[in-house]
């Protein structure tokens, strides 16, 4: 079961998802004319321009910041760490990559979702990927799938996995068992999500922005203290994201002064 879970996750996070994220997103920077980058500073007069949502839904600010729940927090740090320890520092650069150009396949989704939202017998929202899979593809059977998949791996999976990094780490500097850590993180979960979208977003709102300031703060006061290392930081990630590295490695091995 090892092997085939091994060999399954090279294919898809090795091949099938890294080159598709970024054909993707190069499709959509071309098709959109390279939206993310003519209209970044529309982005930020939109989210200042409105903190107020129809009685239907949510405002844009917080739409923002329960996107950003999502994103900013342990993967951040833990998602970071595993990818530069497998994939070494030229992993930082692909991942800069995905995200320029994943910023045009965003919204995309984003404008789909709009596009194909519906409300239910409450008077609420309701959208994404699962809506316009099934009412813009014509395809519920697909919309069913992606359902499925996602109840499992952000029911399950995700959030397991960030729970365990919390657990670790809490474990590791104030020797918390985690245990405690897992039922005081399930506790307050379950407080915001059954207390429905509202809360969800009202929730965000206030707290997301502290830890996306903070990480900010922390990733600008750690390239200060170290300033001196980040030119050839900035030039190892480079060299490694195409090779160069490697290859340079290579040359005195393959010499033949050493025949």
């Amino acid at each position: 079961m090892d092997a085939v879970i091994d060999f399954l996750n090279t294919i898809f996070w090795g091949y099938v998802l890294i080159y598709g994220l970024l054909a993707v997103g190069v499709f959509f920077t071309i098709r959109l004319g390279f939206i993310q980058i003519r209209h970044f500073g529309e982005l930020f007069r939109v989210i200042s321009g409105s903190r107020s949502g129809d009685k239907a839904g949510i405002s844009p600010f917080q739409a923002l910041t329960v996107s950003l729940a999502s994103r900013v927090g342990t993967g951040n740090l833990a998602g970071v760490a595993v990818a530069l320890y497998l994939g070494g520092p030229g992993a930082i650069f692909w991942m800069w990559m995905v995200a320029l150009v994943g910023m045009a396949t965003a919204y995309a989704e984003s404008t789909l979702a709009q596009l194909y939202k519906v409300t239910d017998d409450s008077g609420q929202y309701r959208g994404g990927p699962a809506f316009y899979i099934a009412n813009g593809l014509k395809a519920p059977w697909a919309g069913v799938i992606f359902s499925i998949c996602l109840i499992l791996s952000f029911g399950l999976v995700f959030n397991a996995v960030q729970a365990n990094s919390i657990a670790e780490a809490m474990n590791g500097a104030f020797g918390i068992p985690k245990v405690a850590t897992g039922i005081c993180i399930a506790a307050v979960a379950g407080i915001i999500i059954f207390g429905g979208l509202r809360q969800i977003a009202a929730v965000a709102e206030y707290v997301v922005p502290f830890m996306a300031v903070g990480y900010l703060l922390l990733a600008i006061y750690v390239l200060v203290v170290n300033i001196a290392a980040v030119p050839d930081m900035l030039a190892t990630i480079v060299r490694s994201a195409f090779g160069l590295q490697e290859a340079a490695g290579a040359l005195p091995a393959a010499s033949p002064r050493r025949c």
